[in-house]
């Protein structure tokens, strides 16, 4: 299937691992231009060089903390001057530490609030201009299942994610006529480092092993199994299609069957 994005310009947050890299991957084997951030150059450097010798596409890269306006400014900027625009952006950053309501402070809140509500505003009002000229985008907002069905050790992501559902389904009524399409993907259990992560601090608090981890989230599962990252790369890329115009403001979860309710 042909998803008309050859030659887009794609920014995607946070893909130097993870959910962002999978995503940044299949939207340069469809054809898009990539531009990747990350904060550990390093690793942002590796998957840079990974994603172009596998596709052969267009990849640059920018050193940049998504929670930080000045740079996500200057950023932005720099895409449009090198490649032309932003055609899809992919709004992701990685996701704040687990725990439950005694273990944070009022401070820990705005620091995930910062984390993951502000910087995809952040991104989104620096992108949307470029788009609105073109008179066609694509907003994807990373999230979790979180979102919808809160999870008992992830309060700061309860918290600070559901405020991104809130923010990309008023979005997507603003600037619908202008052919930009804003969507949220809420992921579940998927195997990449943050639910390796997630793993340890189950160990680290006496609940069990690893094993008894990855058995206990299988269970609640009905696929009975974790996702993985392409299929969530695919979804994304979907959503960030030509064929994909008349879906916005939906929040869809990649996650097996696990969240139990209707919507």
């Amino acid at each position: 299937m042909d998803l008309g994005i050859q030659n887009k310009v794609a920014l995607v947050a946070a893909s130097s691992s993870g959910l962002g890299k999978a995503a940044a991957l299949q939207l340069s084997r469809e054809g898009a231009k990539l531009a990747i951030c990350a904060r550990n150059e390093e690793k942002l450097s590796k998957t840079r060089e990974n994603i172009a010798a596998e596709t052969g596409g267009v990849v640059q890269t920018y050193t940049a903390d998504v929670t930080q306006q000045v740079q996500v400014n200057r950023m932005v900027a720099d895409i449009v001057s090198n490649l032309g625009s932003i055609d899809i952006l992919i709004c992701n950053a990685g996701g704040p530490p687990p725990g439950f309501v005694d273990d944070f402070t009022p401070d820990d809140y705005r620091s995930a609030v910062e984390l993951n509500l502000m910087s995809t505003i952040s991104l989104c009002y620096e992108a949307i201009p470029h788009m609105k000229k073109n008179r066609w985008g694509r907003i994807v907002c990373v999230t979790s299942v979180s979102a919808k069905q809160p999870i008992p050790n992830l309060i700061l992501s309860n918290t600070a994610r559901a405020g991104v559902l809130g923010f990309a389904k008023s979005l997507s009524e603003q600037v619908a006529s202008y052919g930009i399409t804003v969507n949220s993907v809420c992921p579940g259990y998927t195997k990449t480092e943050r639910v390796e992560g997630l793993a340890q601090s189950y160990i680290d608090s006496g609940k069990g092993t690893q094993e008894d981890f990855y058995k206990t989230i299988e269970a609640s599962i009905p696929m009975k199994r974790l996702g993985t990252t392409e299929e969530f790369a695919h979804t994304v890329a979907f959503l960030a299609s030509e064929g994909a115009g008349y879906i916005t403001g939906v929040a869809l979860q990649i996650d097996g069957g696990y969240i139990k309710s209707l919507f």
